[in-house]
């Protein structure tokens, strides 16, 4: 069996990473692509550390099961069907589904942290950060966080300021210097999505 081809895409929250994956899965079917998130991977709400406030703080690294990511990531890497439970990012109007990712060519391993782990950067082939200005991604978060996972517009606020931006500088934006591919957001990513997708197909075929 010819080893899976990973792709890690990483960015800053409301880069537009769950866009750019979403598109890329319109391409392909099950069998030749898996994708595979860190979102599910978070540790029990009451596992989560707090700040001075008080405000428990999701984004920190510990906030993610990074053993259990990269132990699901490696099982797939070795022919294994993995399931995983999906995480509603505390939304009780939400019920949750049982999520079942399966062996395929093409793996794509999504989040904030897959190349701040080093036992998830190791197994990654080809890197890809999203990238937007700071004020998009504000603006973007607000809009998913209140319709999509019903938070209150003053915790979003709260949270990107001391939790969000915080952990972009510290986490993440260091490992531009690092990646293979930025795909500049600001605007939308058509070329990009087009070079990631004729690259994909040439590795399946």
């Amino acid at each position: 069996m010819t080893k899976s081809y990973i792709i890690g895409i990483t960015g800053g929250s409301g880069s537009g990473k769950t866009t750019l994956i979403s598109e890329l899965s319109k391409t392909f079917n099950k069998e030749q692509i898996c994708i595979i998130s860190q979102d599910d991977y978070y540790r029990p709400r009451e596992e989560q550390q707090t700040d001075d406030q008080g405000v428990q703080n999701f984004d920190l690294p510990y906030s993610i099961d990074d053993e259990a990511f990269a132990a699901d990531v490696q099982k797939l890497l070795d022919g294994e069907v993995v399931s995983r439970e999906e995480y509603v990012f505390n939304n009780a109007e939400a019920t949750p589904s049982m999520r079942v990712f399966r062996p395929a060519p093409i793996i794509i391993v999504e989040g904030i942290f897959i190349f701040h782990f080093e036992a998830i950067k190791k197994l990654i082939d080809l890197k890809v950060f999203v990238h937007a200005s700071d004020h998009l991604k504000i603006i973007r978060r607000i809009r998913r966080d209140r319709e999509e996972r019903n938070y209150p517009l003053e915790d979003v606020l709260y949270r990107y300021e001391h939790h969000v931006q915080p952990t972009y500088e510290q986490y993440i934006a260091p490992y531009l210097s690092e990646v293979d591919l930025i795909v500049n957001n600001n605007e939308g990513f058509d070329a990009a999505l087009g070079v990631l997708v004729g690259f994909l197909h040439n590795r399946l075929a």
